[in-house]
């Protein structure tokens, strides 16, 4: 058996016999108001005698019965009447709200361009033109960045994986190739190959920051920050890379993984993006009802105009500068991505001598009401 719908009332249908009533009602109350007490009068007064106080009329009176017809057929008159006003009162009311459905519908057969642009009179209905417009500029934005975001990632891994096929190539075309060739090319493949697997690994840790936090265990950033820097003190001292620590005990909750993975590609980019002899300094505080991770590294000049971009996913600062290539322009969009998951807050700072002081506000303690 299939299951019948049931027919579907309009919202104008619906006002119009709301604003009907409402108009039927008053004629009602109007006709009561008037004509009861015109029936109590000539109730009052008997037949054939007249008041001593009664004033003289001029032209005949208006009988009970036809007083009474007259109404009923009032009545019957003012309900096309009332249905009219209504029917033309709900449809002024609800003119915005149809420019709203036509213009969404055209936006979501893939026109994000286009806008409602709701005028005056303003009103609920303009406010909520103007909450979608917004809303239509962040979903053009994110779609675009998202276009951005897979054509950039097309490129970065098409890059390792064309040198790969053509140091393969290359190997396989030469007729004098000996096993030492042969070994050098498996070496340069691995390399690329191990290159890609790193792009694909933060690709992945971008795309999970951004899904959200789906756990909150309390940890100390103090001891995240601590095992993060054991792991890079070896790589730092080969660049001649000085590591200092002020860690406090900076309490909160969060995922683990995740801001683990913010710690780890603050302290990398600090690390990638400096230079010989230079210096990164991590610290965590609790300052009240908050509690901050602080990472700040020596290294190139950072111009002010250019930090925002840094955040944004495959941008780099002019990596011929510094020569430092082996970074793939996701750390910072990661460590921007953490930070909006957990409701933190992130401030960044350009040094004058150079390099970046970057802070993450996290709140303090347990955040049971995730």
């Amino acid at each position: 058996m299939t299951s019948q719908k049931p027919a579907r009332r309009s919202l104008q249908t619906r006002l119009a016999l709301a604003y009907a009533a409402g108009i039927y009602t008053a004629g009602v109350l109007v006709l009561v108001f008037v004509a009861v007490p015109i029936a109590s009068i000539q109730a009052a007064t008997p037949q054939g005698r007249s008041s001593s106080s009664a004033i003289t009329e001029t032209g005949p009176g208006i009988s009970l019965p036809l007083l009474l017809t007259g109404s009923a057929v009032a009545l019957v008159l003012l309900i096309p009447v009332a249905l009219a006003l209504g029917w033309f009162v709900a449809g002024r009311f609800l003119r915005p709200l149809r420019a709203i459905t036509a213009t969404a519908q055209i936006i979501s057969a893939g026109d994000l361009h286009r806008r409602l642009d709701l005028g005056e009179p303003r009103d609920e209905l303009t406010e909520l033109g103007h909450t979608l417009d917004g809303l239509f500029a962040r979903l053009q934005a994110s779609f675009d960045a998202q276009r951005h975001f897979v054509a950039n990632a097309s490129h970065e891994l098409r890059t390792p994986l064309a040198g790969l096929r053509t140091l393969l190539e290359v190997a396989l075309a030469d007729p004098d190739a000996d096993t030492g060739t042969l070994r050098s090319a498996c070496r340069e493949a691995l390399a690329l190959g191990g290159h890609q697997e790193r792009l694909v690994e933060a690709l992945l840790a971008l795309a999970t920051s951004e899904r959200g936090v789906t756990r909150w265990d309390a940890l100390d950033l103090a001891h995240v920050a601590e095992g993060v820097l054991a792991s890079r003190r070896d790589r730092a001292t080969r660049k001649g890379i000085d590591l200092a620590e002020h860690l406090a005990p900076a309490v909160t909750a969060g995922d683990p993984g995740l801001i683990e993975s913010l710690v780890a590609n603050l302290v990398d980019n600090a690390i990638r993006h400096n230079h010989a002899d230079g210096h990164v300094k991590i610290s965590t505080r609790t300052s009240g009802t908050r509690v901050a991770l602080t990472v700040t590294n020596s290294g190139p000049v950072v111009p002010d105009d250019q930090i925002q971009r840094l955040f944004h996913p495959f941008q780099r600062l002019a990596p011929e500068r510094h020569g430092s290539r082996d970074g793939y322009g996701l750390g910072l969009a990661i460590v921007n991505a953490v930070t909006h998951a957990h409701h933190a807050t992130l401030t960044t700072s350009a040094r004058p001598e150079g390099g970046l002081s970057i802070t993450v506000w996290f709140a303090a303690g347990s955040h049971d009401h995730f």
